[in-house]
């Protein structure tokens, strides 16, 4: 491969500095040439009286020729209008599919087709130190390109609706407003994030929402219409547990979920399920808390069946339930 010869008078340890920087450049440059033309920006309007005015902008990316692209649920929430912008200065309208607040992601679909798109990495988890390339619209600057590395990944946000959001990419391109829905892509131009959000006055510490979580919602939203998740129908509180009731018992978990309400007409009403149970396991996997049992729903089949083991006073026994899909809220 050619590259630019360094002066004669150059120390042996700057010329080692220049092929490091030429190929570095290099790499980021074919990465934005791969992904750049994928890369859109995505601007919400709402409704104020007779007329649509400007409500925000974020970024996003398309995941299929035929227009489908992902962004935040947070960049389109509350949208009454959706206009995704391209490279080349194009705008054309686009409607949300679908949003779910448990991961900050959202499915839309531009009015247009035969568009350039990137594929997802679900397979392909990035290693910490590699170099990474976020593209996005920060402050409306569009086609905006910031390089770094990843930090470190399994992180843990928390979503609009409470929830946790798991194996989140911690990475160090600078992010700014605007880049919110855009992708974290690899050196093979594959997104293998989308970025979601920056901690306000740090420097180098920017979040992506990892692309396993992002291909399981755009399998969900493609094939059902929206992201489902099993659903008990209570509402719970972590409860630390006597110690010695720990012991005596053998308890899996020295905290668990102690029911607080039942909602009617769900699998909770429906089961001996109590107020005042305190649910210290799942199918014999322990459940600690509440983000220990959202995190277990999220895995479980709607409609499949399953034990829950409880502590009732000072009795500890089972109990089956069936978890149906969340309703819509």
């Amino acid at each position: 491969m050619l590259s630019q010869p360094a002066p004669n008078d150059a120390p042996d340890a700057e010329i080692d500095d220049l092929l490091a920087l030429d190929a570095y450049s290099r790499s980021v440059i074919g990465t934005v040439e791969r992904a750049g033309p994928a890369v859109v920006s995505v601007h919400v309007g709402r409704q104020r009286q007779d007329a649509i005015v400007a409500a925000g902008s974020g970024s996003g990316v398309i995941v299929t020729p035929d227009g489908y692209l992902l962004t935040n649920q947070h960049v389109v929430q509350r949208a009454d209008a959706v206009e995704i912008g391209f490279i080349n200065g194009d705008r054309v309208s686009a409607s949300v599919i679908a949003a779910d607040a448990s991961t900050d992601l959202a499915l839309l679909r531009a009015h247009t087709g035969s568009l350039p798109a990137l594929g997802l990495a679900p397979k392909s988890v990035p290693r910490v130190g590699q170099l990474i390339v976020a593209i996005g619209n920060p402050f409306g600057f569009e086609a905006t390109v910031s390089a770094g590395v990843v930090s470190a990944h399994g992180r843990v946000l928390r979503g609009s609706d409470g929830r946790l959001i798991e194996g989140v990419i911690q990475h160090t391109a600078p992010l700014n407003p605007g880049n919110s829905g855009g992708p974290l892509v690899d050196s093979f131009g594959r997104v293998v994030g989308i970025n979601t959000a920056i901690i306000a006055a740090a420097q180098g510490i920017g979040f992506a929402i990892p692309a396993t979580t992002a291909e399981w919602v755009v399998s969900e939203v493609l094939t059902h219409g929206r992201v489902r998740r099993a659903y008990l129908g209570i509402a719970g509180r972590t409860r630390a547990l006597d110690r010695r009731l720990v012991r005596a018992l053998s308890l899996p978990t020295e905290s668990g979920l102690e029911v607080i309400t039942r909602e009617a007409n769900t699998p909770a009403s429906d089961s001996d399920l109590r107020v005042g149970d305190i649910i210290i396991a799942a199918q014999s996997q322990p459940i600690a808390s509440v983000d220990a049992l959202h995190r277990f729903l999220s895995r479980w089949t709607i409609g499949e069946p399953l034990q829950l083991q409880l502590l009732r006073r000072t009795q500890r026994l089972s109990i089956d339930i069936t978890p149906v899909e969340m309703p819509r809220r």
